[in-house]
């Protein structure tokens, strides 16, 4: 392709070789070395991105459609092409040697670092830190549902997942690039910035003194600037790390479930603070 067309109509049949050089390179960046030495990570599925087209154009380098995907997707495609992105057409078997989860639609964006003091600058009034996430789903799931709730920001601590793991991007849903998420920060280093910044940190933790919601909590202290710092999905958080929050609180259980899993526990968390923030 010479040039981009000036619409969907005008887009033609350009890649037709699964085993095509740039094919390769497309589907490669499944892989963490890959992403890395591009600088780049894989958007796969019209949810997600189209929400990369609508909200980070500028950040999509190369958007790939089968001819399918084109007629039943052609708002992302005129989108792309407005924001003046490259947009190929392929065959079914180059989309589909690029990514099995593509449905017929993937997009190469720049993958892009965001620091926390640029963060804070913007006086956050809600964040999700996690710590030591390892579950590329739950990491996804955990940046929607942040997203939902009006989080200004997910910060992952420790050894989290990579956020540019297919994985999370695919659960994410698009959530990806509606919000800011920091990476690789110790989380005592985040804490204090954090606290420094004002906000006030609660571990989300089954140890907790104060169960939420009930009794005894502060429906008051939700409405005020909130971080909620939730743990890996199999141990949660230990010890040291629930003395670093300024409150342990735990989630009330009322039937025979044994736990919540971390997404459910970090959207019950998230959601309390927004109502009473929008509500105080």
């Amino acid at each position: 392709m010479t040039g981009r067309p000036a619409s969907p109509d005008q887009l033609t049949l350009t890649l037709d070789n699964p085993r095509a050089e740039r094919v390769k390179k497309v589907a490669a960046l499944t892989g963490r070395s890959a992403r890395s030495r591009a600088g780049a990570l894989l958007v796969e599925g019209p949810q997600s991105v189209r929400e990369a087209v609508r909200f980070a154009p500028e950040r999509v380098r190369d958007l790939y459609l089968s001819t399918d995907a084109l007629e039943r997707h052609r708002d992302i495609a005129a989108a792309a092409l407005d924001a003046g992105r490259w947009v190929h057409l392929g065959t079914d078997a180059v989309l589909e040697a690029m990514s099995r989860d593509a449905q017929g639609i993937v997009a190469v964006v720049d993958e892009t670092g965001i620091a926390l003091d640029e963060v804070l600058a913007a006086r956050p009034q809600l964040i999700a830190v996690l710590s030591n996430v390892r579950d590329p789903g739950n990491a996804g799931t955990v940046i929607r549902a942040a997203d939902a709730a009006g989080a200004d920001a997910v910060i992952l601590a420790g050894e989290c997942v990579d956020p540019s793991n297919p994985k999370v991007v695919r659960s994410a849903a698009g959530s990806l690039f509606h919000l800011p998420v920091v990476r690789a920060l110790p989380l005592v280093d985040a804490v204090v910035e954090l606290q420094s910044a004002g906000l006030r940190v609660l571990a989300a933790d089954g140890a907790g003194t104060v169960t939420l919601g009930e009794p005894g909590a502060d429906p008051e202290a939700l409405a005020a600037p909130t971080a909620w710092v939730l743990g890996n999905e199999a141990w949660g958080l230990t010890a040291e790390e629930r003395d670093l929050a300024d409150e342990v609180v735990r989630i009330p259980i009322y039937g025979r479930a044994e736990s919540l899993n971390l997404a459910t526990a970090a959207s019950v968390c998230l959601y309390a603070s927004a109502s009473a923030q929008r509500h105080q």
